[in-house]
Order: structure tokens, then sequence, then C-alpha cells
């Protein structure tokens, strides 16, 4: 890990913050190291662990902990860019600020922005049909609904997106403190599956032979499967990128960030590892990759004997669900800042006038995912976990493709401050891999039906915008402050 870079003393027309930006009060500087790093660690796991680990070993057999070894190498890599760019441009807007500040092109600061908001919907598209389905294990409602089974969750999750919806109307926003309390018990519902695991393995209900045994699906290749598997895993280590809009309410993020944001990586990291181990370990490949919620099995698996398998169907619901409320609130913010901007329609900058928040931001969101939820359920049927979690990873591999190359173009840019240097070598590597995983090698077709349906949308929101800008106002469809678009 390289040190802090010192930078030359002065900086060059442009490099800094707007004007416009400057006039605002600076915010505090509350988050101090451990709290960052709990904030970190709690927003990377979530559905990702809970939801996906039979998916991935269902691409590669009991070796799913390769792919998220994999996964987390690409995460890791691109994770010490946005450290380089969070302390160089210590800003909250992430990824689309450092994509303007290194190419200027409007259009593409769009796209990378709306390709952020729309793998906040499908990760809260995601975690929403998983909770949904805990929701019925939690009640045992599975065996009594039969056949209705489907239809039910598919309702569960519709409701808990507008009930997401309607306390983001009401204005709560979450701190950082209760962020801590949902992360513990996240926490706690993947140690409740190590203790299992563990107790499983002393009364030797454990086979790790199958933890080396490679079984592809199909006629998939060794080498295709795993790359498969990884572009899937990658879902699980997102979520970091969320951290750089805490970068500005960072006690001296120069010194902590880079610690905090490596440090919360590797412990997700070896605990995803850990797990993906245990859980084939207990249960037979065959009956993990069948699970619609795998780590509930393993419990189930792993102490019969004792009934804590509801308490963990609750945890999983409690682990997810910040998941969505995070997300979703996003997402609102975002297609607000958006529109504030002037790149989509103005009536997206809708502010209700008691509570402050924005409501057509919430309500529009809300309706993407819930039709990405109806569509992708009515279409597929199965696999919609798969689907949309894949998609997430579509989307968030691409900006992060993005970024490592941006910290390669801004490396003319200096700036008069101290800030973090990762090795040039890494952004490279970062890039090419990030960019070879979304390729149709690594991703299944229906991903980029997906995903190319919500930039689609985003398109179409921005021609609509543009043609307004051009024939009514006379003016042109850019950013005026990208730096801003972060701000909550």
């Amino acid at each position: 890990m390289s040190e802090p870079h010192e930078a030359a003393p002065t900086a060059p027309e442009g490099s800094g913050p707007p004007a416009a930006a400057s006039d605002q009060p600076e915010l505090k500087k509350a988050i101090t190291p451990k709290l960052l790093l709990l904030f970190i660690v709690g927003d990377i796991l979530g559905t990702g662990v809970y939801a996906l680990t039979g998916k991935v070993a269902g691409e590669v057999g009991g070796a799913g902990w390769l792919p998220i070894i994999i996964a987390f190498s690409v995460a890791m890599v691109s994770a010490l860019s946005y450290v380089e760019m969070v302390t160089k441009y210590p800003q909250a807007a992430g990824a689309a600020l450092y994509v303007h500040k290194a190419f200027g092109i409007h259009f593409l600061t769009f796209m990378v922005t709306f390709a952020v908001l729309s793998s906040g919907i499908t990760s809260a598209s995601t975690s929403s049909i998983f909770l949904a389905e805990n929701f019925l294990k939690a009640f045992q409602l599975e065996e009594s609904l039969g056949d209705a089974a489907g239809g039910t969750a598919t309702a569960i999750a519709l409701v808990f997106l507008a009930l997401v919806a309607v306390i983001n109307m009401y204005g709560v926003s979450e701190s950082v403190k209760a962020n801590v309390v949902l992360t513990l018990i996240e926490l706690s519902g993947l140690t409740l599956v190590i203790l299992v695991a563990f107790f499983a393995i002393a009364k030797g209900q454990a086979d790790f032979s199958r933890v080396i045994l490679f079984e592809t699906a199909g006629e998939k290749s060794l080498f295709m499967a795993v790359i498969s598997a990884t572009a899937l895993a990658f879902f699980s280590m997102v979520g970091f990128e969320d951290s750089v809009n805490m970068a500005e309410e960072t006690v001296d993020p120069v010194k902590n960030f880079p610690r905090a944001l490596i440090g919360g990586l590797s412990v997700t990291g070896l605990v995803y590892v850990l797990i993906s181990v245990l859980a084939v370990a207990v249960v037979p490949i065959g009956q993990l990759t069948e699970a619609t919620t795998p780590l509930l099995t393993v419990v189930e698996v792993g102490a019969p004997g004792i009934p804590i398998d509801t308490i963990f169907a609750f945890i999983s619901i409690f682990a997810v669900a910040n998941t969505v409320l995070i997300n979703m609130m996003m997402a609102s913010r975002l297609l607000y800042g958006m529109s504030k901007q002037g790149v989509l329609p103005g009536f997206l900058r809708g502010v209700l006038p008691t509570r402050r928040t924005p409501w057509v931001g919430v309500l529009f969101s809300t309706g993407l995912a819930i039709a990405l939820v109806l569509t992708v359920r009515f279409v597929l049927a199965e696999g919609t976990i798969s689907a949309l979690g894949g998609t997430t990873a579509l989307l968030l591999l691409a900006v992060f493709g993005l970024v490592n190359v941006a910290v390669l173009v801004l490396r003319k840019d200096k700036v008069d401050a101290r800030h973090f240097r990762t090795p040039t070598v890494l952004p490279v590597i970062g890039a090419l891999t990030s960019f070879a995983l979304i390729t149709p090698i690594a991703q299944p077709t229906q991903n980029y039906v997906i995903a190319g349906g919500l930039l689609g949308i985003g398109l179409v929101l921005y021609i609509i915008t543009w043609f307004y800008n051009s024939a009514v106002r006379a003016r042109r469809t850019r950013f005026r402050h990208p730096d801003d678009l972060g701000r909550q």
C-alpha cells in the first residue's frame, strides 16, 4: 500500500470545487475511524452473502470460495482507486465527480450517475425479494401456501418497497450510529452461521472433501464457470463505494479513510470466504444450490435439534432491510440532484414543503423498483435474485472500470493537499478486470437486458430534458456543479 502522496504546492485553476459549492457551510467532521469502519462493514454485508452463497456454488460446485476470492481481489483494487480519489477530491459525489473531472463529458457523467442510481434500484429489488422469502420462512408459511408462495413473496416485496417509500417520504435519514446497530445484527447472523457450522464439524457432520470439488453447470468449462461465478459473487463485495459520501464528515480522511476502507473490505472478504467454505462442508452442494435461503439451510442442517432457524430468518430480514432503505434513499436523492442540475426533467425536483424530502424522486425510484420486481418475477419466475444481483454487479463493474481509468487520467491534476496514491499498476489491473467481468463471457444476456432497460429509461429522460432545454430554455444540458450530486 502506498503512503499518502504530497502534492504540488499550487493547484491549477478548476481543480477545486466550484464557487457555488464553496458558499455552503462545511459539514461537521464527526465520523471517527471506528464508526467509519463499522459503516463500511455494514454497507458491504447484507444480501449478497445471505442470498447468493448457493448461487455461486451452483456455478462452480464446492469451490465457491474461489470466485469470492477473485471478486474480493477485483473489489480491493478498485477500492484503492476510490481511496486515492476520495482523499484527493473529498467531495460527496463519488464516481460521477471523478469521471467528470477526468473526461469532462457531461453525457458520460450522466450515464455514470444513472448507472449508480440503477444499481441502487436493482440492489434494493434483490434485497426486497430476499427479505420477502425470509419473511415466509420466519413464519413457516411456505408449505401452507404451496404454489401461491411465489406470488405471496412478490406481494410482500412490493409492500416493503412501498413502506420504504413512506419512510423516505417522511424524512427519516439513516445516521451512522443507526447503521452500527444494523451492522451488529448482520454480523450476529453470520456469526450464528459460523458457530452452527463449527458445531456440526465438532459432531463429525461436515465433509470438507466437497470444498475442493469443482462442478460446472451444463457444458460450461471450468474457466467460464469461475468467471461467471466471480461476476455474480462481486455483488457481495459492493457497498464500499457508498462510503465516499462520508468523506467530508470523516476526521482526517487522508489518514483514516485508507485504513477503514481496506480494513472493512478485508474483514468482510475473510467472513465471506469462511462462510462459503463452511456452508459447503456442512450442506451437500445440491441441497445448498436449490435453497432459496442458503444460510438458513446451513443453520437447519447444522443444528437440527436446536430451534434457531426462525430466529435466523428474522435476523436475515434485518440484515437486508437496511440495504433496501439506503439504496432507495440514494436513488431518490440522485434523481433529485440530477433534476436540480438540469439534466433530468424538472418535475423530479419536487420537494414536500413540510418534510423537505424529494417526494417525486422517492415515488419515481420506487415505481422503477416495483416495475422491475414485477417484470423480472413474471419473466424469469426462478432465478430472480441471481438476475437482479448480477445486474447490480454489472452496472457497478462498469462504473469501477471507469473510475480506475479516471485515476490514471487525473494523475496530471495536481491538488494542493496530501492524498493517498495507489501504485499505478493497480488501476490498470482494476480497469482491465472490471471491464472483463462485464463482457458476455461473464454476464448472461438477461443482465444486459435489465441494465439496458434501466439505462434506456435514463436516456429517454435525458433526451426529453435536452429537447426542452434547447427548444424552450435555450440552454445547454450540462452538469453545473457535479460536486453537489452526492449531498443529501
